[in-house]
């Protein structure tokens, strides 16, 4: 059944919650019992109110059986899991668990940056949500922390490691404490949302696509939906991202005690990312999450930095629209900075996450999901927020021309007269020589400047470059900018995209090109919300290696595009 609410929630939880809210503005869920019962949640103005004491809290370490080996030493992994729950949990009171799963629990001390001391309970969901009744609960992913076995970087072996606590919270496995004896979650009514930033943001994605039962909604934050799009864009890595990363990334989050144990599955990592081609494979197959989307059981609240040069906004705008297509519920939360949790300082938007886990976990019926589904945080600081995201958007093309005056060519609204215009790869030059000075020639890129903008427009989504040209060399990546120009100067540089253009007809197997042969590739833009204000001019900026973004090309030297069927295609709104 989609959605499950609390359906393993014990008559004695459903008769004793909410029996404290008295005052004005509070109500009641749930019934007062005939006996003395203890205190239950108070909810107010459609939230949770923070009525427990959180320095009175019980926290306890449990192991949970996994019952899976990824070590391959023969015995089951189990998974260290750190909760704290109110104290009146102790005494009958039944709760809901805010699950974070990630393998960052430590403190990097160790030479070669290994997480080796425990650092529990440093974010801020332990602070707010169990004072409202929840029990905050914390996995250490396997491999990491005081968890067995080997990490895998997005392999099932992750996703097993936090679905196991979600089990032993609904009952369907066991734990125990360090002394052995047996640890049961009593006290759980069995529904979890899990939260967290970046790869503990991403585990509450690979987690959901099980549809595992008792995983009402997760809240991912700067998350990956697919790790092959945060290790490469269409065919070539992102730079930082060639050298055997998914066996560095390894050996960094792993418990030094099981160097040894781990040590050749770790090679194998580094080996399955084929950094040769950085060609799609099943090992990054794997590890795609969208391609489970129509088993999300779960609700979902996305949250991403439009400015996450980390983790691009690649995973948030393919994973909506994934979750879209199966009608998922779903909220979009996105904020004007990097690669953070945009909560952390947030207090309005931390309160909107918390109505949401109300909602979910404990079906208080507070109106989010009547509420705009999109809030974007505007430039500035101002807000906006949508019924629906993207809405309403139009496919709209620009069609490449030639210069008018100076160097800069022009984006039409129709197709031009037959043309074309060279460059000359750079292997050194910067995103702002790129971008500066639009209407100076420079050999080493093109660029393409819309007419300014009499009417304000907003871009919604993802757009695309689909470029015709040619090449003088076998291997080029082109690289793509969509800028905001106000007066002739660069503002922001609004989205990019990239493609090895060897992989033009295949991720997963590359051509060469054969020089001066005509090919058309569609090169990819990272999904945005921004608004292009009036007087400002959109503006593409063509390159071929981009090495602050991308892992250079060496081969990349001369390339010559067509101009007449080469296009810019925005989703664009008023």
């Amino acid at each position: 059944m989609r959605h499950r609410i609390g359906t393993t929630m014990s008559r004695s939880f459903a008769a004793a919650v909410l029996v404290a809210a008295t005052t004005a503005g509070s109500v009641l869920v749930g019934t007062v019992p005939a006996v003395a019962a203890p205190p239950g949640l108070v909810v107010a103005d459609g939230a949770t109110q923070p009525v427990f004491a959180r320095d009175a809290a019980i926290q306890e370490t449990v192991y949970v059986s996994s019952g899976m080996d990824s070590d391959g030493d023969g015995t089951t992994d189990r998974i260290a899991v750190q909760v704290i729950r109110p104290e009146e949990t102790d005494s009958g009171l039944q709760v809901a668990t805010v699950m974070h799963a990630s393998p960052y629990f430590g403190d990097s001390t160790a030479p070669r940056g290994n997480l080796i001391v425990p650092a529990h309970f440093t974010a801020w969901y332990d602070d707010y949500f169990v004072p409202r009744g929840y029990a905050v609960v914390e996995v250490d992913m396997q491999g990491t922390a005081g968890s067995d076995g080997c990490a895998t970087i997005g392999g099932p072996e992750d996703v097993r490691s936090a679905s196991a606590a979600i089990d032993w919270l609904n009952g369907r496995t066991t734990a125990t404490y360090a002394d052995g004896t047996p640890a049961v979650a009593d006290w759980s009514t069995g529904s979890v949302g899990m939260i967290g930033v970046s790869y503990a943001g991403t585990l509450p994605i690979a987690v959901a696509e099980t549809g595992i039962d008792g995983l009402e909604t997760i809240v991912p934050i700067a998350a990956i939906s697919a790790w092959y799009d945060y290790a490469r864009a269409q065919g070539i890595a992102y730079g930082g991202f060639g050298s055997r990363y998914p066996e560095s990334l390894a050996r960094y989050v792993s418990s030094p005690a099981h160097d040894a144990e781990c040590d050749s599955r770790y090679v194998q990592l580094g080996n399955s990312a084929d950094d040769a081609t950085a060609d799609m494979n099943a090992f990054w197959q794997q590890r795609d999450y969208r391609d489970g989307a129509a088993s999300v059981d779960a609700s979902v609240f996305l949250v991403h930095g439009q400015q996450d040069n980390n983790t691009k906004t690649t995973h948030f705008g393919r994973y909506w629209d994934a979750i879209a297509a199966q009608g998922v519920p779903r909220k979009l939360w996105l904020h004007d900075a990097g690669h953070t949790d945009p909560f952390g300082s947030d207090l309005t938007g931390r309160d909107t996450v918390g109505r949401w886990m109300d909602h979910w976990l404990y079906d208080i019926a507070n109106g989010i999901m009547n509420e705009p589904q999109a809030t974007i945080k505007r430039p500035g600081g101002t807000t906006a927020t949508y019924p629906v995201w993207p809405g309403t958007v139009t496919s709209t093309n620009y069609y490449l021309g030639g210069p008018v005056s100076g160097a800069a060519g022009t984006l039409l609204t129709a197709p031009g007269p037959t043309a074309s215009q060279s460059f000359t790869d750079s292997r050194g030059q910067f995103e702002s020589t790129m971008t500066g000075q639009p209407e100076t020639a420079k050999a080493n890129r093109l660029v393409y400047l819309a007419p300014a903008l009499t009417t304000a427009r907003r871009l919604a989504g993802a757009g695309t470059a689909e470029v015709r040209f040619t090449a003088t060399s076998t291997s080029t990546p082109l690289t793509a900018l969509l800028v905001h120009y106000t007066n002739g100067v660069a503002t922001r540089v609004v989205s990019r995209g990239a493609i090895d253009t060897k992989n033009r007809s295949s991720l997963t197997t590359g051509t060469p090109l054969t020089p001066g042969t005509a090919y058309t590739v569609t090169i990819r833009l990272e999904p945005k919300d921004y608004v292009f204000p009036v007087g400002s001019r959109i503006g593409l900026v063509l390159v071929a290696n981009h090495g602050e973004y991308l892992t250079t090309d060496l081969s990349a030297a001369g390339v010559t595009v067509q101009l007449s069927p080469s296009r810019l295609t925005l989703p664009l709104t008023n």
